[in-house]
């Protein structure tokens, strides 16, 4: 029976659910682009900023071992640095009751 209003009836299938999944498969085609691209650019980019700054370290690490080795104290024996420690000690002492 129809209606007496003359419209018909209700369709049998709703588009609601086809529009809701067409949406959902656009927007994840699009968030999937979006990784792509995103990846992409990042491996194009070249070395990452990690790799920047371990070179960086390294570097620093030579150039402070050059340093270290080119203001070494020349040889001395443990009996000179013994004596020059007892003489810094007994200035110090003599300051101290001055």
């Amino acid at each position: 029976m129809g209606r007496r209003d003359g419209r018909g009836e209700k369709r049998r299938q709703c588009s609601i659910g086809r529009v809701k999944r067409l949406a959902a498969l656009l927007l994840g085609g699009l968030g999937l682009r979006a990784l792509i691209v995103r990846r992409r650019r990042a491996h194009a980019a070249g070395p990452s900023p990690a790799d920047d700054l371990r070179l960086k370290l390294a570097e620093s690490r030579v150039t402070a071992e050059a340093q270290v080795e080119d203001a070494a104290e020349p040889e001395t024996t443990v009996d000179d640095r013994r004596a020059d420690v007892h003489a810094r000690a007994r200035r110090a002492i003599d300051e101290l009751r001055d």
